[in-house]
């Protein structure tokens, strides 16, 4: 019960109303569960997937994983979700996706060749029947005239039988480091859920 509120009261401050502590005017952080709900790429993706029985895979190098993050934030993503490969180096390129030294060399690393590469590799080194691959710059520092912050490219992959679709596209987004590897993610999934005819 609160104390009445009079000149009588002795000790300490006056207490007026409820003994809770004001509200600060924080949010609460936004939980997985919240991430995923205001992210309606994820679950359509996910009922695409589960429908077709098949899986997706990223190899992702600005982003950092962000995708496949996103993605294995949904409950139950492992029944459609296979591997996400984070080749942020060349060296990780070639080794893990099968990059060739002599695309590397000639066109950068940030570029159409290495992107479709790297989605050809995700596909070929994985039960994946649908893979993106993302290669940018995200900044602050890093860009060039010709390939300046915050340029990405892209490339979407699926299997046709034995054959193995690409399709590449360069996109700039404007911000910072953060904003262009969240850019860059939710543009690499609208592109998963449009290979799929979403």
């Amino acid at each position: 019960m609160a104390a009445r509120s009079n000149s009588a009261t002795r000790g300490g401050p006056r207490r007026t109303g409820s003994s809770r502590a004001p509200a600060t005017g924080r949010r609460r952080p936004a939980s997985t569960s919240d991430d995923v709900a205001r992210n309606p790429l994820i679950t359509r993706l996910a009922s695409r997937l589960l429908v077709r029985g098949g899986f997706a895979a990223t190899a992702e190098s600005c982003t950092g994983g962000l995708i496949a993050k996103l993605c294995t934030d949904l409950p139950g993503s492992s029944r459609w979700f296979d591997r996400g490969l984070v080749t942020y180096s060349n060296e990780a390129k070639r080794d893990l996706l099968g990059v060739r030294d002599s695309t590397l060399r000639r066109h950068g690393a940030v570029s159409e060749a290495v992107a479709r590469e790297m989605v050809r590799g995700a596909l070929r080194r994985s039960r994946a029947t649908i893979a993106v691959a993302v290669t940018g710059i995200a900044g602050p520092d890093g860009g060039t005239p010709e390939k300046p912050v915050g340029t990405v490219w892209f490339a979407w992959g699926r299997r046709r039988g034995r054959i193995i679709l690409v399709q590449a596209e360069r996109r700039r987004f404007r911000g910072d480091r953060d904003m262009v590897r969240r850019r860059s993610a939710q543009h690499a999934l609208a592109g998963l859920l449009k290979q799929l005819g979403g």
